[in-house]
């Protein structure tokens, strides 16, 4: 057998005969700043005691290589280690338990010096070659190195998925609550899986896809809001709206988005909140309505009077029947002073004032009026109907 090989089966038996030792002093150490790991160790000293022999079989099998054909030394890709399995899981279960990463690879770092103390004292003793020597401490830190990333890219991947999984159940928890098909118990245990708390009231923010700075602006909401993919519109569900400044910071957040921001309703009634925001929307895009953002309780008028632009043109063409033997300039010009003189509550000197006309041309326009409309100017229930007709703007004339 060659000298070499002999020392390190001695040093084999020797290492493995301080074992006990080494967890000893591992456990020790471990027990001021890493508690945790230190009971570990104490209550699975068995399968720890396996495992760290394991690391020291490994370790000797890579005293007998060349230093320069170390794994981390040579330029190939090193063959993987069958406990890189192992550490790696260690890592996914670090980020499972809540627990810094930082702390699980500085316990590895003390576990390698302690483990080295004993593994170069050993080797002292038994007198082992001294390439052989430095192949033990190249092999250490290498070993202890790629743990300690096999561990660190655990950590990441389960952090990553963890992640993408808790994406996919705020998508499915905003998907519940904009469908008419889930109760409030469907409802409060997707919130219980994502930890999201089940406000009293919410409402939804709707912007644009092609808008790239209401995308931006809709992505700066806080994570209490869940962000729901849309067919035609991107949208957020806001919690509690109503609270104290929430409004106001909606407003700031959200100015020069071309948001819609829907009124504030119980969960069970986000879904028809929803349809409502949207034709909101749709007036945006028509500019009934410019406000930036548009909150759908200051516009609940002009959604309901434009949420079917074919019934209201019915509805004004009948109430403005009266016109339609006029010339286009003559209509437009009535339909303005009407709707003026209907706003001022028949105030003419009002109505000649909003419109910068002399009060006897708008005694002349109010005469032709009342022969086109007879009695019915003076019916309540008629002038609510022009008012209506003409409040959103003057139709088109013929």
């Amino acid at each position: 057998m060659d000298p070499a090989e002999s020392k390190l089966e001695e040093l084999a038996a020797a290492t493995a005969d301080r074992l006990p030792k080494m967890l000893d002093d591992v456990t020790r150490l471990l027990s001021r700043d890493w508690p945790d790991y230190a009971e570990f160790i104490v209550t699975e000293r068995e399968e720890v005691l396996v495992s760290a022999s394991m690391f020291l079989h490994r370790l000797i099998t890579m005293a007998q290589w060349d230093i320069t054909e170390l794994p981390g030394v040579s330029d190939e890709q090193p063959e993987p280690l069958g406990e890189q399995l192992l550490f790696e899981e260690i890592g996914r279960a670090q980020w499972q338990q809540g627990r810094d990463l930082t702390s699980l690879l500085s316990a590895y770092q003390l576990g390698a010096r302690v483990a080295w103390h004993h593994v170069a004292e050993a080797a002292l003793q038994v007198g082992v070659p001294s390439d052989v020597f430095a192949s033990l401490a190249e092999g250490v830190f290498i070993f202890i190195d790629r743990l300690s990333s096999a561990s660190a890219r655990g950590y990441v991947l389960e952090q990553s998925e963890a992640a993408a999984a808790r994406e996919r159940l705020r998508d499915e928890l905003g998907n519940m609550l904009l469908s008419d098909r889930s109760d409030t118990g469907a409802i409060r245990a997707a919130a219980a899986r994502i930890d999201w708390p089940v406000p009293r009231e919410a409402s939804v923010v709707l912007v644009e896809p092609d808008n790239p700075v209401g995308v931006a602006l809709l992505s700066r909401l806080d994570q209490s809001c869940l962000h729901v993919r849309r067919q035609r519109m991107l949208c957020a569900i806001v919690p509690d709206p109503g609270g104290p400044g929430r409004r106001d910071r909606l407003a700031t957040t959200l100015a020069g988005a071309g948001a819609v921001i829907g009124h504030a309703v119980p969960l069970e009634n986000l879904p028809a909140s929803m349809r409502v925001a949207e034709a909101a929307a749709q007036l945006r895009r028509t500019q009934v309505l410019v406000d930036d953002p548009v909150f759908v309780d200051e516009h609940l008028d002009s959604i309901i009077v434009h949420r079917d632009p074919r019934l209201l043109d019915a509805f004004r063409a009948k109430a403005l029947a009266p016109l339609d033997e006029l010339g286009p300039v003559t209509r437009q010009r009535l339909c303005e002073t009407l709707a003026s003189w209907l706003r001022h509550l028949g105030d003419r000197r009002a109505v000649a004032e909003e419109l910068h006309i002399h009060p006897q041309t708008v005694r002349y326009r109010l005469t032709q009026l009342r022969e086109l409309f007879g009695d019915s100017l003076d019916d309540p229930d008629n002038r609510r109907r022009l008012t209506l007709a003409l409040a959103w703007g003057l139709p088109e004339g013929n």
